[in-house]
């Protein structure tokens, strides 16, 4: 694919949560919480003007929904700063000073005043319908491997509510996450190559774990801006797998194209969205289709001009007629069915060569049935003919969510400006030269110059220094070796390879800590283990995790045999096979060595095996 001749235009949004010790406006912990909650409130949001006196396109399409929204409060983890029912507190100075590190790790310019703005978000996931965000640095640089990437904005804000669940018309969410503090990180899109997206994309995620971050599932969260020549600007939120990231940008780039190829084959025919909806009950009064006879009402548009493009495929699986009905789904319709689908679930030919005649199609003509309760019928089609409109314009701004496949999902317009407004309850914070220095000057060390170091430091190959900075393991693995003395490789291929496999096999290695790698280690120097038994020794101590390590590896029957227990069964194994030995002399040691191994079961080190098995064969020959 020619990206250069495509226009093709790139920039990234991440959002990090920041280990700091309480919420940004709030003394609340930032620990997330299974409890049952102790109190459930319930709201209502509503869009309301920006400072510039207009509303955002985003959240006025947000309110049009309807939602209702409940709120778990919890009596040790959330306040009523989370409920919006009590002014926020002043700003988190670690959580800022936590920013002025990442600032200056990207050679950002840091602003001299931090000011509060609300940001409009009436999806439920902020009580008050805003989110609370503001600018700490601008216009810093990455050098990468394709060269300078201008990072545009850091911002530090409030991270959103937890989505529960949704049910009798209410979407719940859980308080505990609301407030944590977010750096956001926005780069420019100067990025014209899927490669060097993920390779700005994998950088910016290892500057920020060098710092005070939070680890694990959910805490940070990449957003993808693109666009094409012909196209528009489309956000995709979580893009979480650098390794689909290309998949992702090549998908989206099919579907502006054929968007692009949709809209002027359309003009080509004059095509337009009649504004009428029709009534269609009568039509399907005997049908045997289960989802229409289930539905209250039946009703339909026509869409002249559209026959044969509804059905167009966007994304592999994924049709225009599929982007029309996500745009109806948001009303709460399911079920939604298009011209050039049809005869389908359960809609006969005859019905629809009735429907046909009924509303007058044309040649080229398409139509969009929609059956549902009457007022969601309604509005849904409201939607069905605004994305249809739309289509004769091209590619839409859209944000739109990352699917695992590859592929992408229509979720609520681009936000605008419009949706920014002063924070008043809360004064500007000015950020001095005396604040920002100490910080500057001891800046933690980089992951590049971190593996460089280790590889010297440690004599590691690059494979495994690379792994252990790239898994966030190089501070586990120096600080076990300077308590500790024993084996650098043995420590690091634990830390970055073995764990990793232990935790495909569904184990939970985020419960083992620093302690346990350090008493793990210390039975390995003691020669009270071998090293095969060390990936062992890590899944029985996660089973495990309050019990002492020693007695573990004693209980699981992986501590040391002694040296005379070692020559016992070694020299069994070598009469058992005394023809063998006498045939092939030390040519016997291989097959030899493998059956100790067997018999030993990673209870003796196997350089002493190897030197014990030799002087018996010795002996007999």
């Amino acid at each position: 694919m020619d990206y250069e001749k495509l226009g093709l235009k790139m920039g990234l949004e991440i959002h990090q949560q920041l280990n700091s010790a309480h919420k940004l406006f709030c003394q609340c912990r930032t620990e997330l919480v299974d409890d049952d909650f102790d109190e459930l409130i319930e709201r209502k949001l509503r869009p309301t003007q920006s400072e510039l006196g207009e509303i955002d396109r985003a959240a006025l399409q947000e309110s049009l929904r309807g939602l209702n929204f409940r709120y778990e409060n919890f009596a040790d983890h959330t306040c009523l700063v989370e409920n919006d029912d009590e002014p926020p507190h002043s700003l988190n100075e670690e959580a800022l000073d936590i920013c002025i590190t990442i600032a200056c790790l990207m050679n950002m310019h840091i602003v001299d005043e931090f000011h509060t703005m609300r940001k409009q978000v009436i999806d439920g996931s902020n009580t008050g319908g805003f989110q609370r965000t503001g600018m700490v640095a601008t216009d810093g640089y990455l050098e990468t491997p394709y060269g300078k990437v201008v990072i545009e904005s850091l911002g530090l804000e409030e991270d959103a509510a937890r989505r529960i669940e949704t049910k009798d018309g209410f979407t719940e969410f859980r308080l505990d996450r609301l407030g944590i503090p977010l750096a956001e990180v926005t780069t420019d899109p100067s990025m014209h190559h899927p490669d060097q997206v993920r390779e700005v994309a994998y950088m910016l995620g290892q500057i920020l774990r060098s710092t005070n971050v939070k680890r694990g599932l959910g805490t940070i969260r990449q957003d993808l801006n693109i666009s094409i020549a012909e196209g528009a600007r489309v956000e995709i939120k979580g893009v979480q797998d650098l390794d689909l990231m290309g998949e992702i940008v090549n998908r989206e780039i099919q579907r502006q194209l054929v968007l692009i190829d949709i809209k002027k084959e359309l003009a080509s025919r004059n095509a337009e969205v009649l504004d009428e909806i029709h009534d269609l009950d009568e039509l399907f009064k005997d049908t045997e289709s289960k989802i229409l006879k289930s539905a209250e009402t039946i009703k339909a548009v026509v869409l002249k001009g559209f026959k044969g493009l509804i059905g167009c495929e966007v994304q592999p699986g994924r049709r225009f007629g599929t982007e029309i009905a996500s745009y109806a789904k948001k009303r709460g319709v399911s079920g939604i069915f298009h011209s050039d689908e049809l005869p389908a679930y359960g809609i006969s030919q005859e019905e629809t060569d009735k429907v046909a005649e009924f509303l007058n199609i044309g040649e080229d003509d398409g139509f969009i049935i929609v059956a549902h309760d009457e007022d969601i019928a309604i509005s849904a089609l409201e939607e069905v003919k605004r994305r249809a409109a739309l289509g004769l314009e091209g590619v839409v701004e859209e944000t739109r969510k990352a699917l695992e496949d590859g592929n992408t999902e229509y979720m609520r317009p681009l936000p605008t400006a419009n949706r920014m407004y002063l924070e008043t309850d809360i004064p500007l914070f000015k950020i001095t030269q005396d604040r920002i220095d100490p910080i500057a000057n001891n800046l933690p060390e980089l992951p590049d110059v971190k593996q460089t170091r280790i590889i010297e430091e440690y004599g590691l190959s690059e494979d495994l220094a690379t792994q252990l900075v790239k898994r966030q393991e190089a501070d586990i693995f120096e600080a076990v070796l300077t308590d500790v003395d024993v084996d650098a490789t043995s420590v690091a291929s634990l830390l970055a390879y073995d764990l990793r496999e232990i935790r495909r096999e569904g184990h939970d290695i985020t419960v083992l800590g620093l302690d346990h790698f350090k008493e793990i280690f210390t039975l390995l120097s003691e020669g009270k283990i071998a090293k095969d038994s060390l990936r062992k020794l890590a899944v029985e101590t996660i089973k495990a995790p309050d019990a002492d390590v020693a007695e573990i590896a004693q209980e699981n029957n992986l501590t040391m045999l002694s040296e005379e227990d070692i020559v016992k069964i070694i020299s069994e194994v070598v009469a058992k096979n005394e023809g063998m030995v006498k045939e092939r002399q030390m040519g016997a040691m291989g097959p030899l060595m493998g059956m100790c191994m067997k018999q030993l079961k990673g209870k003796a080190d196997g350089s002493m095996v190897n030197k014990t098995l030799r002087e018996e064969i010795q002996k007999l020959i």
